[in-house]
């Protein structure tokens, strides 16, 4: 069986919470993958034909864990019409109005191919896509061709099957070929998709969800609990967005005399098989019920930033027990769609609105690793320990922003951008030297660049 030993790490984080942090010096600096599981942890030496990595300027962690993604919006980011855009008018002018635009297989593997390749440069290894491009008769398959995409790049893939079975308010002039999908529809092709590609094991390479876009606009009020008990008579987790912004709040008091946290717990939609993205407005109260049925939070401090939606009580929920997890979102609602600025923006807004202890750099690191891994139901993945997933990135102090650190444990997150030295997912070099192996990088700029031009001549 193949081995890969790395060596002399300045620092090695865990992705546990606490004192656990962090592996100390004089437990070693050196890590050893056997096949695609961590084999060894200490002071090791190398074995006959093994290949070493020098990490003796880099800091070694688990590959970060991303909860929350829409991996088509990769071709929309910095649109001038929703650049300056609350969320309900930023979701009119940019992925309502140019949904028609990956009505094609080839433009949606483009637009997945360019996020998944940003995220894995950032050294994340765990990809959750809420993807919800589907209707009826679709002329591609559209799970297929993430998966597919997914596995090139070798990366870990959760697929969160979304979609609609009602029109919403802001679906202003579709394509004429879009529709919502029935029910019965909607449930089928979940079932299907498990059918093909979902594996339940702790390490699974590819997970699928049942991930409606949103449960009060998306979906009729009496297809959530028949959604959530088919997920879990599949033996499936669920997600989706959840209590954004203030309007949304709002509207569940005005519309169904509740809070959204008790809209969803009265349909079957609280549990710790299920995680919701944003979560930013939310009481004590609801903070208390989340952290008590073990649902999760996958955070997104960019995204929430960018469209001026609020910041999420994330460090509340974390530190009394809650399953919290990081997640950038879509790149058309947060443009540099990767996880290393994700870290950083966590860290710097909780510490910006709630004090200097508000949230460590260690925290960050949770969230987006072993915290990640808990929502999305991988207890394999997401630390640094023998016989976990040898899921693992090197991140480079090789700029002059690490230069001066007398602590290179909190780089990955308080030093902000790098791209990531070498990444392993379950012990595949994924990332090498900085450059992922057999991807032409130039014709993938060439490729987006191309695609942009049309949808903004189509859209001037």
């Amino acid at each position: 069986m193949s081995t890969v030993l790395i060596k002399n790490a300045q620092a090695m984080l865990t992705g546990l919470p606490g004192v656990q942090a962090r592996i100390p010096p004089e437990q070693g600096r050196d890590l050893r993958v056997q096949g695609a599981l961590i084999h060894e942890i200490g002071t090791l030496t190398p074995r006959d034909g093994e290949r070493v990595i020098d990490a003796s300027d880099c800091v070694l962690m688990p590959g970060w864990v991303n909860t929350h993604h829409h991996l088509f919006q990769s071709l929309l980011k910095g649109i001038p019409a929703g650049i300056d855009a609350g969320l309900m008018a930023w979701l009119s002018a940019v992925p309502v109005a140019y949904r028609r635009h990956f009505d094609h297989d080839a433009v949606l593997r483009l637009a997945a191919r360019l996020g998944m390749v940003e995220l894995l440069l950032s050294g994340c290894t765990t990809v959750a896509d809420h993807q919800y491009h589907y209707y009826p008769g679709m002329p591609f398959d559209a799970s297929a061709a993430v998966f597919e995409e997914a596995a090139r790049l070798g990366v870990r893939f959760v697929l969160c099957r979304g979609g609609q079975t009602i029109t919403r308010a802001i679906d202003v002039n579709p394509p004429p070929q879009v529709r919502p999908e029935t029910l019965d529809q909607f449930l089928n092709a979940i079932e299907r998709d498990v059918q093909r590609w979902h594996d339940p094991s702790p390490m699974s390479m590819r997970r699928v969800v049942s991930a409606p876009t949103t449960p009060t606009w998306s979906v009729a009020v009496d297809h959530l609990r028949p959604i959530a008990e088919h997920a879990r008579s599949l033996g499936i987790r669920l997600h989706s967005h959840l209590s954004e912004t203030a309007d949304y709040v709002r509207y569940c008091r005005e519309v169904h005399g509740c809070t959204p946290v008790d809209f969803v717990g009265e349909h079957g939609w609280l549990g710790d098989d299920v995680w919701y993205a944003h979560l930013v407005h939310l009481s004590p109260a609801e903070i208390d019920t989340l952290v008590r049925t073990g649902t999760g939070m996958a955070h997104c401090p960019q995204s929430n930033g960018r469209l001026g939606s609020g910041v999420a009580p994330a460090p509340a929920m974390l530190r009394a027990g809650g399953a919290v997890s990081l997640a950038v979102d879509g790149a058309a609602s947060n443009e540099a769609a990767d996880m290393a600025h994700e870290a950083h923006t966590a860290w710097l807004v909780h510490r910006a609105v709630g004090g200097p202890a508000a949230l460590t750099t260690d925290e960050v690191v949770h969230m987006g690793t072993a915290g990640g891994a808990r929502v999305l139901g991988l207890p394999g993945v997401g630390t640094l320990a023998v016989g976990q997933a040898a899921d693992l990135v090197l991140v480079p102090l090789n700029e002059p922003r690490h230069w001066g650190l007398h602590d290179a444990g909190v780089a990955p997150v308080a030093s902000g951008a790098y791209r990531a030295r070498t990444v392993l997912c379950a012990g595949r070099v994924v990332v090498d030297n900085g450059e992922i192996p057999g991807l032409d990088l130039a014709q993938l700029h060439a490729e987006a660049d191309a695609a942009v031009r049309v949808m903004m001549a189509h859209h001037a």
